[in-house]
């Protein structure tokens, strides 16, 4: 009896070590340098992975253990800003100074982008001045241009259909809640914007299912459905769409909301407002929801969107999840710009 005990052990052991070995094998294998960054649907299940492990790597060597990681010296990065943002900046710019680079913040103020000058030729100028650009747009299609156009990394700081460095802060904020990402169930309560449509194009593929509840006229891009379900159904996940909070919440692990009036929806917010009744996450929605659940919210936040007693509750996870945008769009920075591979075990997700 001793003897196969000893022997299931041996076994055991040797698959997790061997499987481990794997996972750590896959995600140093992966190589994302000169890759711009517009929409997670172009990134796969390891690259995702790898993003998230750099992150952790730079913020537990950095924060927890106090190195000086100039990985980025010598580096410039131009923020084109549209739109305005407090997470967004202020993220990016101490994120990229603290690995040795210099950033450069360009408002509408300083830079004309497709008035005073065309798109492609901002490119093209950039290009030679930086060697990565961050912009916040109103339009997904500058993005696009400007991706065409520029011989260096774009990222995606924000545009009308995706926000994906925001799905990374969550990402490795739940990663650090439950330990692992895997089989849990994450809830979108509110509008279809592009903070949902990043995660219907990531989730899926770290084996997380997602369930959303938006008002009728509300629901997420077509197109953008149409590939989530296309993933869900590849992976083996739940997608579930609905037009009642409550269903949606149930047996979640992760509840999620965000503005329901975004910069540029002001006229809309009176019909909103009241388009949205009966949309606001309090402690009756979590009422049904897995024992363990949590909230998050990319900020910034309207009482009307979740009370107070949720948002400042032990169950919120949103300060962490704002400072992790800072960890991440530098793990993002440097695995576009470096061949930097992680000293940290790769994480378990």
């Amino acid at each position: 009896m001793f003897a196969l005990r000893k022997s299931l052990t041996c076994t055991l052991r040797t698959f997790y070590v061997r499987n481990f070995r794997a996972c750590a094998a896959a995600q140093s294998a992966v190589s994302l340098k000169d890759r711009s960054f517009l929409t997670l649907k172009d990134f796969n299940s390891d690259e995702i992975k790898h993003i998230l492990w750099v992150s952790a790597d730079l913020k537990k060597r950095i924060k927890h253990e106090g190195q000086y990681l100039p990985l980025l010296q010598g580096k410039s990065i131009a923020m084109i800003f549209e739109k305005r943002s407090t997470r967004t900046r202020m993220s990016t710019e101490t994120g990229f100074a603290l690995l040795g680079g210099h950033p450069c913040f360009l408002t509408p103020q300083d830079i004309h982008l497709g008035v005073n000058e065309s798109t492609k030729d901002t490119a093209r100028v950039l290009a030679g001045f930086a060697d990565v650009v961050l912009a916040r747009v109103y339009s997904h299609s500058t993005l696009e241009e400007l991706t065409n156009e520029a011989p260096i990394p774009i990222i995606n700081g924000l545009s009308d259909l995706y926000h994906p460095i925001q799905i990374l802060a969550d990402l490795l904020t739940l990663q650090e809640h439950y330990g692992s990402l895997s089989g849990l169930t994450v809830t979108w309560i509110g509008d279809g914007n592009n903070v949902l449509h990043s995660l219907m194009m990531s989730l899926a593929k770290l084996n997380v299912n997602l369930r959303v509840a938006t008002p009728k006229g509300y629901e997420p891009d077509s197109q953008v459905l149409k590939e989530a379900q296309r993933l869900s159904k590849q992976y083996g996940t739940e997608l579930f769409l609905t037009s009642d909070p409550v269903e949606a919440a149930r047996g979640s692990n992760v509840l999620v909301t965000d503005t329901w009036v975004s910069m540029g929806q002001e006229e809309e917010k009176r019909q909103r407002l009241q388009d949205f009744h009966g949309y606001q996450i309090t402690m009756e929605t979590g009422s049904v929801a897995s024992p363990d659940w949590t909230f998050l919210h990319c900020l910034p936040r309207k009482a009307e969107e979740v009370n107070d007693e949720v948002f400042y509750s032990p169950r919120s996870l949103v300060f962490p999840e704002a400072e992790n945008r800072k960890w991440t769009i530098m793990g993002l920075m440097v695995s576009l710009m470096t061949d930097y591979t992680p000293k940290s075990p790769p994480l378990k997700i």
